[in-house]
């Protein structure tokens, strides 16, 4: 297995919300897109009163025209042994599929388009690979991460090509402001040999604020395949995991209010994969995020941010049972600049931004025709809240090395009905360039494949009430000239997916309750094709889930269950992946003001499913976490 094969992402769209699903909708008090609350994590009761992902500067979270969902610290601590991949998929319009455990090959789906059609941010900056054209979620620990904010729909006008399906911001641990030193760790054991420990220090004076986090991971992992992978991959032997990672943050605070940041992430993985019987597959993963930036407050009413990045991804092929995998290293460098400036009017605010993006990639034998791609962007947006009214709007025009001109661009509207009720709606294009190994990957690349075009839509409805909140999103999503995947991919000419969301979230007596429900229904829609309205494979139409947590004081309890409906491993829907339901419980101890223990168990009933077709999935895990957290 090559990193070509990562994940999986394959075939077409043409969906139709049920009228089912859409009755049901009109049927509640319902709320909306601006922000659907996370069906599982149930720390995150309340939006934080700030996000940034949506307008690319900060924003009221209730004011957000986009469907956002915010996971905190709190959110994530007690996800013990998950991947990054898994907490997302937990929340509404997302799904992922995995080939096997930790460190392997995973992808998510958000609303049904691929991963290569979500962008991944790390701290502002532009994470993954342009070998794949997507961001790789198999390499950042959670550990090293103190927030995420998710936002689905369309944002190539804001942020460029990948954004076409939503974005995921995740930020860094970072000091608090006025904190002192202060210093954590944790200490994870579990199933399958799994342990992991981290440490950190961060510190705030007034004037330099930093942090730095180490994690170490270990885990044994377990078969990635079974019998009925294809191409002979198979092998029982269990496929281990381990990695070392770790990130820093130095800031220094500037008179008049300016601000100079440092920041560095990194992480080092090793992997077991299944390639074939007899000798052990083994592969490594090295991801490195840099950047600098500047932000303040240039004249009254004109705040800016200047950034320098570069993040790297390089997949090394250490050993093989296939004679057909080659082995070596797959390298992607990403240099960034980005200048964002937000200006206030009269009426309103408006976004400038002008942005430089250069790629580079090698693997072995240097066969790519192309190497480098250069990307230079400018994009203008604008916002205003009127009253009980919210407009928004931006274009976007990219210039492509390979491609030339692109124009994107987007128009919101929000609408307080009430105090309570709001309503929002939103359309977008897109513009999505191939990636290096869909143009030049040998014996599998299509140097004749064009850019997909997109057109996005939403409606929303978002009603909340003191501690509950109800919402409802339609979306819809048309993908012109949409690349196909497997070898020698082609341009289809047009593939859909629309469907509806349906979220909960609230406080019934001393019990926080999360539920979500998705309808999907991604198809081929091109007519005279074969595959013509075909589900694309690896989405399931309909998933559901559900989770209660109770506050006991010290001690706080939890349960979670999600399920799945049937799914297609192919485009011609001859495969197919049964659905499943899988549940969780949890448990937190406060024995301390700083110290907690907590115990996770995953897959209660040990339910046996898969994403991918011949990979297994992890069975009944149990991870327990001591936590030193200073409050």
């Amino acid at each position: 297995m090559s990193k070509l094969s990562v994940g999986s992402r394959l075939p077409e769209t043409r969906l139709r919300a049920t009228a089912a699903a859409a009755a049901l909708m009109l049927c509640l008090p319902l709320g909306a897109a601006a922000q659907s609350a996370p069906a599982v994590a149930t720390a995150a009761a309340s939006l934080p009163a700030v996000v940034v992902t949506s307008t690319r500067s900060p924003i009221q979270a209730d004011r957000s025209i986009a469907d956002v969902t915010v996971l905190t610290a709190e959110d994530l601590a007690v996800q013990s042994g998950r991947t990054l991949a898994e907490v997302l998929a937990q929340q509404p319009g997302i799904q992922f599929t995995s080939n096997g455990g930790l460190g392997k090959s995973s992808s998510i789906f958000m609303r049904g388009l691929e991963a290569r059609h979500v962008l991944l941010l790390v701290d502002g900056v532009r994470y993954g690979s342009a070998t794949l054209g997507q961001a790789d979620f198999d390499n950042l620990p959670l550990g090293d991460i103190e927030r995420i904010e998710i936002v689905r729909g369309p944002l190539s006008s804001l942020y460029g090509s990948d954004a076409v399906g939503g974005v995921v911001q995740v930020f860094t641990r970072r000091a608090q402001p006025g904190q002192g030193l202060r210093g954590n760790g944790a200490l994870t054991v579990g199933s399958k040999r799994h342990a992991q420990g981290s440490a950190g220090l961060s510190f705030d004076d007034g004037l330099w604020n930093g942090a730095v986090q180490l994690i170490h991971t270990e885990n044994r992992g377990f078969s990635s395949t079974n019998e009925r992978v294809l191409y002979g991959s198979h092998n029982p032997d269990p496929d281990g995991f381990n990695q070392n990672a770790g990130s820093a943050q130095l800031g220094l605070r500037l008179p008049q209010g300016w601000q100079l940041n440092a920041r560095l992430l990194q992480s080092e993985s090793r992997t077991g994969f299944d390639d074939g019987p007899g000798a052990d597959s083994r592969a490594g993963l090295r991801t490195q995020v840099t950047s600098v930036d500047a932000s303040g407050e240039v004249v009254k009413g004109w705040s800016t941010v200047l950034r320098v990045a570069r993040s790297a991804n390089d997949y090394e092929t250490l050993a093989s049972a296939s004679p057909w995998t080659d082995l070596g290293t797959i390298a992607t460098v990403q240099q960034q600049l980005s200048w964002d400036n937000t200006l206030v009017l009269p009426v309103g605010s408006l976004l400038v931004v002008a942005e430089h993006l250069k790629q580079k990639v090698s693997k072995p034998g240097g066969n790519y025709e192309v190497t480098e791609r250069t990307v230079r962007s400018g994009a203008l947006g604008y916002r205003a809240v009127l009253g009980a009214h919210t407009v928004q709007a931006g274009v976007r025009h990219d210039r492509n090395s390979q491609y030339g001109d692109q124009t994107t661009g987007n128009l919101g509207y929000g609408l307080a009905l009430s105090d309570a009720l709001r309503l929002s709606a939103q359309l977008g294009t897109s513009f999505v360039a191939p990636s290096f190994n869909q143009l030049y990957w040998p014996s599998y690349g299509n140097p004749a494949l064009a850019p997909e075009e997109g057109r996005h839509a939403e409606l929303g409805l978002r009603y909340t009430l003191g501690e509950q909140s109800v919402s409802a999103t339609l979306f819809g999503n048309r993908v012109r000239g949409y690349i196909t995947q497997g070898a020698n991919p082609t341009n289809l000419p047009y593939v859909e997916s629309r469907g509806v969301t349906l979220a909960y979230d609230g406080r019934l007596g001393p019990v926080r309750v999360g539920a979500a429900y998705d309808h999907l229904d991604p198809r081929n829609a091109t007519e005279g094709s074969a595959n013509h309205d075909k589900l694309l494979p690896r989405r399931a139409r309909n998933q559901a889930r559900l989770s209660a947590d109770v506050d006991l004081g010290a001690w706080s309890v939890g349960a979670g269950l999600q399920a799945r409906s049937h799914r297609y491993d192919d485009a011609a829907n001859t495969r197919r992946l049964a659905g499943y339901a899988v549940a969780d419980l949890n448990a937190q101890w406060q024995f301390q003001r700083d110290w907690s223990l907590g115990a996770r168990l995953n897959n209660v009933f040990d339910r046996q499913y898969e994403t991918a077709w011949g990979y297994n999935q992890p069975g009944r895990e149990l991870h327990v976490t001591l936590r030193y957290s200073p409050r």
